[in-house]
């Protein structure tokens, strides 16, 4: 692998990570705090849904994006021929 191709590899990498947690941080601190009062104004089955995110939801979601980096980062080791 070329320096300019491990560059841009590196630079997808940090940049697909930031927009992740970036998702994580807008459901776990935006949905479980910020946005809590809206939120709990729509119930689902008895139980708000921002005590719902602030107690599962940002969870549920933090290991569904784990999912969604390995995909992502599958796909971009093929692009970069450094797949096993």
């Amino acid at each position: 692998m070329t320096k300019e191709n491990a560059e841009a590899y590196w630079k997808e990498n940090i940049s697909t990570i930031l927009k992740l947690l970036f998702i994580w941080f807008l459901v776990s601190y935006g949905a479980g705090i910020l946005f809590i009062n809206q939120l709990n104004a729509i119930e689902i089955s008895g139980v708000k849904l921002g005590f719902w995110f602030a107690q599962q939801g940002s969870i549920y979601i933090f290991v569904i994006l784990i999912f969604i980096y390995a995909k992502m980062m599958n796909k971009l080791d093929e692009k970069y021929d450094v797949h096993e």
